[in-house]
C-alpha cells in the first residue's frame, strides 16, 4: 500500500499471452470510470531478491544513486539523503501517453519515485533522532517536492512512510518515500475540491476552522507545540489516526520548510506524536499532503485558482492495530472500535520523551 494512494510496483517486462502470440506487458495505470482513481496494474510475477546487508548505511558498497544528500550535524558521514528507489512505482522517461481503451482511459506509468533516506545511522527512526537531524530531513523532503515539480509532467508529489510488516514496509533502513505523479491521487481530490466549495461559500479555509474549534473544544487534540498541533480527527477512518497540522496557514509543505525555523517545532512534535502512536502500536502509514503542482497551471482543468486560501497542507497518520475486533481496510464506509476522544486521550497520557 503506497501512502495511502492507489498504486502497485511497476516492475520489468512481463511475459504475457494473448490468444496465438506471447508478447511482452509493461505495467501501466487505469483509471476506475466511477470512482475515477488510477491504479499501476500488471503481471508482476518477480520474487524480492533476498538482502544480507544495508544498502542506505553509509559504508555499504552497493549504494543506491544518490539524488541529494543534507550536511552531517554531528561529523557523521550525512543527515538524510535522497536516492534513486531500487525498483520503482514510476519512470521518469517519456509521456504519459494518455489513451482510450473503450470507456476506460490508461497511461503509462510515468513519474519519479524516490527513497527519502531519514538517517545516516541504522536505528536513528524519526521517533528516536534528534530535532535538527528531523529538521534536515524535513528540508529534504521540501527541497525534492521542489525539484520535482519543476517538471511540468508532474500534477502530485506525495510523501510517505509504511512501517511495519502490515503496512508493507520495504527497508530496515529508516525511510520515506517520495513519488511524482501525472495525476492526483483520488483522497487529495476530495480534499481539494472540498476545501474550494467550503471557501466559496465561507470565505475561510475549512482547515483552519477545524484547528481553532477543536482547539477551543480540547477532546481531541493531543498536543500543541508551537505552530503546530496535533489531534485525532472527528470522523477517524482507523482507530487512533492522527493529523498534524500548522496552526498558520499554509497550503504547501515546501514552503513552510524553507521558511527560517518553519519546522523547528514540527520536528519535535513528530517526534513525539510518533512515540505517543507506537505506544499503541509500532505499525503505521504516514502519508503528507501538500497542495499539487501549481508551478504549470492546467488552462484545460482550471487548476485550483484559489488553493493558496482554500487548502492547508497536513500530515495524517494512520496507526495499524493487529487486534482489531473488526476490520477498517477496504471498507465503504469506516469502521473504528475507538472514538477519536478516547484516541486523543490516551495518546496525551502516553509519555512522548524529552
Amino acid at each position: 500500500m503506497l501512502g495511502i494512494t492507489a498504486c502497485v510496483a511497476e516492475r520489468p517486462p512481463r511475459l504475457t499471452r494473448s490468444r496465438d502470440s506471447v508478447y511482452l506487458a509493461l505495467m501501466e495505470l487505469r483509471k476506475d470510470p466511477i470512482t475515477r482513481s488510477w491504479v499501476i496494474t500488471g503481471d508482476d510475477i518477480s520474487t524480492p531478491a533476498s538482502e544480507t546487508r544495508c544498502h542506505f548505511c553509509p559504508d555499504s558498497p552497493d549504494a543506491p544513486q544518490v539524488i541529494s544528500t543534507r550536511p552531517s550535524l554531528d561529523g557523521g558521514a550525512w543527515s538524510a539523503r535522497a536516492v534513486v528507489h531500487p525498483n520503482p512505482l514510476y519512470r521518469i522517461e517519456g509521456e504519459p501517453q494518455r489513451r482510450g481503451d473503450g470507456l476506460y482511459d490508461r497511461m503509462r506509468p510515468v513519474g519519479a519515485h524516490e527513497v527519502l533516506v531519514e538517517n545516516s545511522r541504522h536505528d536513528g527512526h524519526l521517533w528516536n533522532a534528534s530535532d535538527p537531524d528531523i529538521d534536515e530531513f524535513l528540508l529534504l523532503t521540501a527541497l525534492r517536492i521542489l525539484d520535482l515539480k519543476r517538471d511540468r509532467r508532474f500534477k502530485y508529489i506525495t510523501v510517505f512512510k509504511n512501517h511495519g510488516a502490515m503496512a508493507g514496509q520495504e527497508f530496515e533502513h529508516p525511510t520515506s518515500q517520495i513519488t511524482a505523479s501525472t495525476f492526483v491521487p483520488r483522497r487529495v481530490l476530495y480534499e481539494l475540491r472540498a476545501g474550494r466549495e467550503y471557501f466559496q461559500q465561507k470565505e475561510r479555509c475549512v482547515f483552519c476552522d477545524i484547528i481553532a474549534q477543536e482547539e477551543q473544544q480540547a477532546l481531541r487534540v493531543v498536543e500543541v507545540r508551537g505552530e503546530y498541533v496535533s489531534l485525532c480527527p472527528y470522523a477517524p477512518r482507523v482507530p487512533y489516526e492522527t493529523w498534524i497540522m500548522p496552526r498558520i496557514h499554509e497550503a504547501f509543505f515546501e514552503r513552510t520548510a524553507q521558511r527560517p525555523g518553519g519546522t523547528r517545532d514540527l520536528s519535535a512534535l513528530l517526534r513525539r506524536t510518533l512515540q505517543r502512536i507506537r505506544s499503541v502500536t509500532e505499525q503505521f502509514h504516514l502519508v503528507v499532503h501538500t497542495a499539487p503542482n501549481t508551478l504549470h497551471r492546467s488552462e484545460i482543468l482550471n487548476y485550483w485558482k484559489t488553493i493558496d486560501d482554500d487548502y492547508h497542507w497536513h500530515i495524517e497518520i494512520l496507526p495499524l492495530l493487529p487486534k482489531t475486533s473488526k476490520s477498517y481496510t477496504f471498507k465503504e464506509v469506516y469502521f473504528t472500535p475507538v472514538t477519536s476522544e478516547s484516541a486523543a486521550a490516551r495518546l496525551r497520557e502516553a509519555s512522548p520523551g524529552g
